[in-house]
């Protein structure tokens, strides 16, 4: 949320039962069913997700958190929600009681909160066929029904739905809108919730109500100019381009597909068009929701330009904003690229722009479902952040605004705010609490995708998919992640020859799929799909092994800051009650996991025995995801080649400024030994034995130019930037020329040079970075 005001500082002065009637909504009887196939096919789309109704959870932490939800959505009282909307469209609110926080009837932005309702109410029976969740549902879109009605009387426009006075949205296109609100943000949730009741529940109560509140949003913004509606987006809008994009989609209507171009803010979109980076400053979930909107506008239109935006921003994002866990922003903003080891705060990680990131990479990989490294990051911040942001001790669910990333950090304690503290039923009702009701009501969502005669497996999680379209039914048993291996049962009439594809992750090696117990004879590269094309039986049985490994992944900022993975896992480091003023510096040779039946590990961080666990499950505990990592081995690391595995080092150990850097077995000397020092938003390499800094022959911007060692004099071509690949490699990229640290002729020969090479994507460029000699095991 971006405001005028701070949320603090707003939340410091923040201080209607009717029947349904009988010709009310109608919807559909099936969990599963839906309000029929969109009008318009997506362009472009060639992975489909499962209807929510065809995948089921079973027994699993993810299923627990589910279930959490579900009690919160059958408890809320609908009068309470109702309140505020029947307030301003001038009805009674028939002695319901009013809600605190976010839904204070004096606070800014007050019903933003109801459509989260609204999707996850219409989520939750899609998935489970739950009634009184649809009932629920059914309830509010009947009282809005209402209240739209009731606008002539209340001096509103026709089709106008809101908790505010419409003299906002006024103020806000003169530019005089002093009050905190963002009044399009709530819009964008009504909007949004109201879709969902439709598509869902085949409401078309909530279609006719949704069509009247977009044809509000037509006639307000179809009179500004270009210039106008440009200054107006300058306020938070929510995912505006998104849900219009959606009804024009759903309905094939061209109207609400204009509606929606109005809200491409040009100021965002022309530079992410340009891949240029300028997210440094910007209100982080002010922007994701800008980028799924660019995503769907693109199938929609087919326009390039829109899918380049949606992926350049996501490329930027991940590679330069995110933390280990998955999220991003620090105090609710993007910070300078790669600024991660310098921004461990209370407030890292905001729940929202990781929902919403989830929501892009989702829409990125029906468009391009061979890019495995989607599914890389969407699996981390799924179960890292995701998963840990709900309060296991809370039987309505409760969830943390923030994920603190602070030494010493823990969740349900923050600012009072609503940053790590717990979300409440009706005092709280902060964006991510709206959000939080949505995501654990869809966690099963993008664990299988298919098109025509292919099914792709995403994510390992107990899991029933009903592939009704095939007549199959697909079983996933696992204790993954505790466990490396998942057993896909395929029954049904399995429907003769078909393909399945199960993602390798780029943090695996070694991968294998078995069919019936017997290996098959399939490509399991890490950071790809396998491919299985069989002619299938009842009873066959997939089961994938993805081997794990500890790794410690550096911060982009700072290679000695770095975090504990152990396969898709981040691993935190559990401190009791103790306050923790910096990061501990962790013996990485150290991490030992100390049982098979559990994600348990110790290690020795500050000459002391630390107990390492899953961060998702680093509840009422003070916690440290981060460590100072350059003890041990005297501060050093080896750049070990992801390519020919060899370490680089210095010809003949010499000491003399300008000589060579080769590459070379690692015979354990210390001219294999490189100290990372931090200068500015780079590093320098200064080798152990030498004390000369890695640098380029004569700073040369050729490609092939060979890398020396140099007298350190101050210049950039001493300087290298580090980029993660998300799979525990690194590129390494001179400040000065632009060009990634490689090795000639991609040579796996000891003592080939290492040289700057162009970017042509091969493991050639690409460096384990090894503290120890220990740091992948």
């Amino acid at each position: 949320m971006s405001l005028f005001l701070s949320r603090r500082r707003l939340l410091q002065t923040a201080g209607a039962a009717a029947a349904v009637s009988a010709a009310g909504p109608a919807f559909g009887g099936s969990a599963a069913r839906a309000a029929g196939a969109p009008a318009r096919a997506g362009i472009g789309v060639s992975a489909h997700p499962f209807d929510l109704g065809q995948v089921r959870l079973t027994a699993s932490r993810w299923l627990d958190n589910q279930n959490r939800t579900l009690n919160y959505l059958r408890f809320v009282d609908v009068d309470r929600l109702l309140y505020n909307f029947r307030a301003n469209h001038r009805l009674s609110t028939n002695g319901a009681v009013s809600n605190g926080g976010w839904d204070a009837p004096t606070f800014p932005f007050r019903t933003h909160m109801q459509g989260h309702f609204l999707t996850a109410w219409a989520q939750a029976y899609a998935v489970t066929g739950d009634t009184t969740c649809r009932d629920k549902a059914v309830r509010m879109v009947a009282e809005l029904a209402e209240c739209q009605a009731n606008n002539g009387a209340a001096g509103f426009g026709s089709g106008y739905l809101c908790g505010f006075p419409e003299s906002d949205f006024t103020a806000l296109e003169n530019r005089t809108l002093n009050n905190g609100n963002v009044p399009y943000y709530v819009i964008h949730k009504t909007l949004a919730g109201l879709l969902d009741v439709w598509r869902h529940l085949d409401s078309t109560q909530a279609r006719d109500v949704l069509l009247r509140l977009a044809g509000w949003v037509d006639t307000r913004t179809g009179r500004l100019s270009g210039q106008q509606m440009q200054a107006m987006l300058g306020t938070e809008f929510g995912g505006m381009n998104a849900v219009l994009t959606d009804v024009y989609l759903q309905t094939g209507d061209s109207r609400w597909l204009t509606v929606a171009q109005r809200f491409d803010h040009a100021a965002v979109f022309d530079p992410l068009a340009a891949d240029q980076d300028r997210l440094n400053g910007l209100h982080a979930n002010t922007q994701v929701p800008k980028w799924i909107g660019a995503a769907r506008e693109y199938q929609a239109t087919g326009t390039t330009r829109y899918r380049d935006i949606a992926a350049n921003a996501w490329n930027m994002c991940v590679d330069a904003h995110t933390y280990v866990i998955g999220g991003n922003s620090q105090a609710e903003h993007f910070r300078p690229p790669n600024a991660i080891a310098g921004y461990l705060a209370r407030d890292t990680c905001e729940s929202c722009n990781t929902y919403n990131m989830l929501t892009l990479t989702r829409e990125l990989f029906t468009l391009d479902p061979d890019r495995a490294a989607l599914f890389d990051y969407y699996e981390r911040a799924w179960l890292n952040q995701m998963i840990g942001q709900q309060n296991p001790a809370d039987n309505h669910g409760h969830i943390t605004y923030f994920t603190p990333l602070n030494p010493g950090g823990r969740r349900g304690v923050g600012p009072a705010w609503g940053g790590g503290t717990w979300s409440t039923d009706y005092d709280s009702f902060w964006c991510c609490q709206g959000t939080g009701l949505e995501m654990h009501t869809r966690l099963m969502d993008s664990v299988y995708f298919h098109n025509d005669t292919t099914l792709i497996v995403n994510l390992f999680v107990p899991s029933v998919l009903d592939w009704s379209q095939r007549g199959i039914t697909v079983t996933q048993t696992t204790s993954y992640p505790v466990g490396d291996t998942t057993t896909l049962e395929v029954t049904g009439s399995a429907a003769g020859t078909w393909t399945m594809r199960v993602r390798i992750p780029g943090w695996t090696s070694g991968a294998t799929l078995s069919v019936n117990g017997v290996v098959q004879d399939v490509t399991a590269t890490p950071g790809s799909y396998a491919t299985l094309t069989r002619s299938w039986t009842s009873g066959d049985a997939v089961t994938v092994r993805l081997p794990m490994r500890v790794v410690m992944r550096g911060a982009n900022d700072d290679a000695n800051v770095a975090a504990v993975t152990y396969g898709p896992v981040v691993l935190s480091g559990n401190y009791g009650n103790t306050a923790l003023g910096s990061l501990p510096s962790l013996n990485t040779s150290s991490v030992t996991r100390t049982g098979s039946g559990s994600l348990a590990f110790t290690a020795t961080a500050d000459g002391a025995t630390v107990n390492l666990g899953p961060f998702y499950d680093a509840h009422g505990h003070n916690y440290t995801v981060y460590w100072s990592a350059d003890g041990g081995a005297g501060g050093t690391i080896r750049l070990a080649n992801a390519g020919s595995g060899l370490v680089l080092g210095i010809q003949d150990m010499s000491t003399a400024d300008g000589a060579r850097a080769l590459q070379w077995h690692d015979s354990g000397t210390p001219d294999h030994d490189w100290q990372m020092v931090t200068d500015g938003d780079a590093v320098r390499f200064r080798n152990a034995h030498s004390g000369k800094v890695l640098g380029v022959q004569d700073m040369s911007t050729a490609d092939g130019a060979t890398v020396l060692q140099w007298a350190d004099n101050g210049t950039a071509d001493h300087r290298w930037t580090l980029l993660d690949q998300g799979n525990g490699t690194y590129k390494i990229r001179n400040v000065h020329s632009g060009k990634l640290l490689g090795i000639q002729n991609h040579s796996t020969a000891v003592g080939a040079f290492a040289v700057q090479d162009a970017d042509d994507g091969t493991t050639d460029n690409r460096w384990r970075i090894v503290r120890d000699e220990s740091i992948t095991r």
